[in-house]
């Protein structure tokens, strides 16, 4: 039996932009550089879409003598990447490109795995929100470093600020992971 796509589209003559193209911008930035800026702002998206849903999804199912704070730091950590993409996804179509959204446009970009979706120990869960953090970051680092070549400043501080705050919610996540915390396993 045939599997049926999970794709709506709309008929073509409504497409304004296609996927994983880039057209003119406002912002006056050549379009090459627009280009390579909107491939790097994808990829942020895509790891930042599955860091939200792991990080949501481990919220959801924490259980143990801390669950309640460790749980409070994980829904506003997923509150924060959830903010971030919008401001990505918004910047993505000012520099003339389309954000990537759904499953196919996200694992085209995808820096991360997605976590199969059993429930872990709260332990082995937080490691992996850590290890994810700790991806975004250093492409972030870049992507930083490629904006600023392509003479794109606004989206460079942006990435900047976005930068600081994943390293302060993985700063927080390394802290509940210290020998003294979160009860371990015998």
């Amino acid at each position: 039996m045939a599997s049926t796509p999970h794709l709506r589209q709309p008929d073509s003559e409504h497409v304004r932009r296609e996927w994983d193209t880039v057209g003119e911008n406002d912002l006056r930035l050549n379009r090459d550089a627009a280009a390579r800026i909107v491939t790097a702002l994808n990829a942020d998206l895509s790891g930042q879409y599955i860091l939200f849903n792991q990080v949501r999804k481990h919220s959801w199912l924490v259980e143990g003598a801390e669950s309640n704070s460790v749980r409070n730091v994980l829904e506003d950590a997923a509150d924060r990447l959830s903010e971030m993409t919008d401001a990505l996804a918004v910047r993505v179509h000012a520099l003339g490109g389309v954000p990537v959204c759904g499953p196919m446009g996200v694992r085209q970009h995808a820096p991360l795995y997605i976590e199969s979706p059993h429930q872990y120990d709260v332990r082995s869960s937080l490691e992996r929100d850590l290890d994810g953090y700790a991806t975004l970051a250093v492409q972030m680092r870049e992507h930083i470093e490629l904006t600023e070549r392509m003479d794109d400043e606004a989206t460079a501080e942006m990435l900047r600020e976005h930068l600081e705050t994943i390293e302060e919610d993985a700063d927080t996540l390394d802290r509940y992971l210290d020998d003294d915390t979160l009860v371990r396993r015998g």
